[in-house]
């Protein structure tokens, strides 16, 4: 009897720790997000992200460091600036949210690790490159050409990943959307991928290889072309030079490899086979 209460109370003991890791890196995650927002909204207009301090768009007053706590100020200001009551975007919030919510997925995936580390940074600037491409069509080269130098230290983090897979993925990822991005234009003569797109696969090789390039190629093109197909019935829009940014799409396709690449892989190819 003693034996089953020791062992109740020390799987409750285990249950409460973990919850209290949990709430630890979401709310270091959402910090980190917070941040982010702030990349996201100076980068594109060659801001410092350092200095000034945190201040409201619309009235520009400083905002004093309680009323930027993280999703928690956003709840109690009930979504408004507290000196000029202008509407704050619910992007702000959603975007700590997500990052917090990146962070404790990774950590189930991995663990408090070295790797953990690695892939958390990797997906915080796929966060910030994805919102910069929905708001300007752009990928800023000062986040993607330092980041293929920063991920190509993926050989040092990752067990999969030596120095020739990580030359073979920035030489795949960049070299691909290049002929793709030729061929358009020789075939249109107009410009139908960005060299931002090709920056950011060059990236991504950097930090997932060969095999990860493939995967994010299909997946990004996969839901990219969904998304397009659905924009244009829904809005009866006959032009097939629509413009839709594609580096929120191999964002989102990396990180399913990262996540489920294995098995995905296993489960399509077990298709195919059949």
């Amino acid at each position: 009897m003693n034996n089953i209460f020791l062992t109740k109370k020390v799987t409750l003991m285990m249950v409460d720790s973990l919850f209290f890791i949990i709430v630890i890196i979401f709310l270091f995650g959402a910090c980190i997000g917070s941040f982010l927002n702030v990349c996201i909204y100076r980068i594109p207009q060659r801001k410092s992200i350092v200095t000034p301090g945190s201040f409201c768009p619309n009235c520009k007053n400083n905002i004093p460091f309680y009323c930027n706590i993280p999703i928690l100020s956003y709840l109690l200001l009930m979504g408004r600036c507290k000196f000029c009551k202008n509407k704050i975007s619910t992007r702000y919030p959603l975007i700590e949210a997500l990052t917090g919510i990146f962070a404790i997925c990774l950590f189930f995936k991995f663990g408090l690790t070295p790797v953990m580390g690695y892939w958390f940074v990797f997906i915080s600037v796929l966060i910030t490159i994805s919102f910069i491409d929905i708001d300007h069509q752009i990928i800023p080269d000062i986040i993607s050409l330092p980041g293929i130098l920063i991920f190509s230290s993926s050989f040092y983090f990752l067990p999969e990943m030596t120095l020739k897979s990580v030359v073979i993925g920035i030489l795949t990822g960049g070299g691909s959307l290049y002929l793709v991005a030729l061929f358009y234009y020789m075939l249109r003569k107009q410009e139908g991928m960005g060299g931002g797109d090709i920056k950011l696969l060059a990236m991504i090789g950097a930090a997932a290889g060969f095999k990860g390039v493939l995967f994010t190629i299909f997946a990004g093109s996969f839901f990219g072309s969904i998304l397009g197909i659905l924009i244009m019935f829904y809005n009866r829009i006959t032009d097939t030079t629509l413009k839709i940014p594609f580096g929120p799409f191999l964002s989102i396709g990396v990180a399913l490899y990262i996540f489920f690449g294995d098995p995905l892989i296993q489960w399509y190819f077990s298709l195919i086979i059949r």
